[in-house]
């Protein structure tokens, strides 16, 4: 298999190379993974989109969401 450097800045470097490190694979099948992730289209039955338009009404009607720092700190466990 032949290899390609890419640059990135160094936070984006260390974030990746963490990650990898975590779920225990090398930053190339990380990278192979999220690369996966955003080329698979994601097939939503009938019922689920609906759903999601149901949810998004809500929000745009003003009922109330969780804050985004709360959500970044409740995946962070």
């Amino acid at each position: 298999m032949s290899t390609r450097t890419i640059e990135v800045d160094v936070r984006t470097a260390e974030l990746v190379e963490a990650r990898a490190a975590e779920d225990g694979v090398s930053v190339s099948e990380f990278v192979a993974g999220l690369t996966a992730l955003a080329t698979s289209p994601v097939a939503l039955s009938s019922d689920e989109l609906a759903e999601l338009d149901r949810r998004w009404a809500a929000i745009k009607a003003g009922e109330p969401t969780v804050p985004h720092e709360e959500v970044a700190r409740w995946l962070e466990t």
